[in-house]
């Protein structure tokens, strides 16, 4: 049975020390099937126009895709590689929040898919992105 308390604390841990924690993206919520995120937008993750950086919007969407794909493995004897991304940016953001939510369209073996939409606070479309995930077999260190 899926822990949503669990599973959060597992991607909050997860993020110590690794660009999650430097773009200050905190996950809010979860489901059997989907994973929500927030990063807040500020001069950290402006481009020089003054805008959210597309960069830093495809950093946020793999990150939430990435740890969504942990609730359908092992993480004893799993991981996750985002094998291929792409992102339509729909309207710019200067300041605010933005809120990242995956959700699976396939769950496969080997391969998940993931349909990530990215809004803003009054739930505007700002991005929509596709993340394809491979799953291997841990290796060790």
């Amino acid at each position: 049975m899926f822990n949503k308390e669990k599973f959060l604390a597992l991607c909050k841990q997860w993020s110590k020390n690794t660009l999650m924690e430097t773009l200050e993206i905190e996950y809010i919520d979860a489901g059997e099937d989907f994973l929500t995120a927030k990063m807040p937008v500020n001069s950290r993750v402006h481009q020089p126009m003054g805008l959210l950086h597309g960069g830093a919007t495809v950093a946020l969407a793999e990150s939430v895709g990435s740890a969504a794909s942990l609730m359908f493995i092992n993480p004893e004897k799993q991981e996750v590689r985002g094998i291929e991304i792409s992102a339509n940016h729909l309207r710019s953001k200067r300041e605010g929040t933005v809120y990242c939510t995956a959700k699976i369209v396939h769950k496969g073996a080997s391969i998940h898919l993931w349909e990530i939409r990215i809004v803003d606070e009054k739930d505007k479309l700002i991005s929509l992105c596709k993340l394809s995930n491979m799953v291997l077999s841990r290796r060790e260190r």
